[in-house]
């Protein structure tokens, strides 16, 4: 197994975390991701980047089955309007690739913010740095790594 950027950092700082690999077809969605793993959707956290109207990145990890609410977003950002960025700048801006985008180890360390569904959970999951590959960690070691902000950001 080649260890990817976010597995690094993971080591690098001793945190504790279990990588999962999992055999994936075209369906990269989180949902499929869940699925796979035999995992609740509330567990499985996705990571998407966005562009602000002042051409600053975001990055909003939030459950599969909820929604991001971009308007929550800007203002928890201190912007006036985010959008998603395109996909065909995710590598170079993140280092990583559609389905296997985390929030460990980007090549640029962007504002992070979490929602606070995360709270109050044992463990969550994110993506290993892959396409078919999850990190396992408890939410506080997400959180103090990356120095992520804890807040409302799924639609209602």
């Amino acid at each position: 197994m080649k260890k990817t950027n976010a597995m690094r950092m993971l080591d690098k700082e001793k945190i504790g975390y279990k990588y999962i690999e999992y055999s994936v077809g075209d369906d990269v969605s989180g949902e499929n991701v869940a699925n796979k793993l035999n995992e609740d959707e509330a567990y499985v956290f996705k990571t998407l980047v966005t562009v602000s109207n002042t051409n600053e990145n975001f990055v909003f990890v939030v459950a599969v089955k909820d929604e991001l609410d971009l308007k929550k977003c800007a203002k928890i950002a201190g912007v006036k309007k985010l959008e998603m960025i395109h996909v065909k700048d995710l590598l170079k801006t993140t280092g990583y690739i559609r389905g296997g985008c985390s929030p460990i180890g980007m090549k640029t360390k962007f504002k992070t913010f979490i929602d606070e569904s995360c709270e109050n959970k044992e463990y969550i999951y994110v993506s290993g740095g892959k396409i078919g590959a999850q990190i396992k960690i408890a939410p506080e070691d997400l959180i103090k790594i990356c120095d992520i902000t804890v807040a409302n950001i799924k639609k209602e």
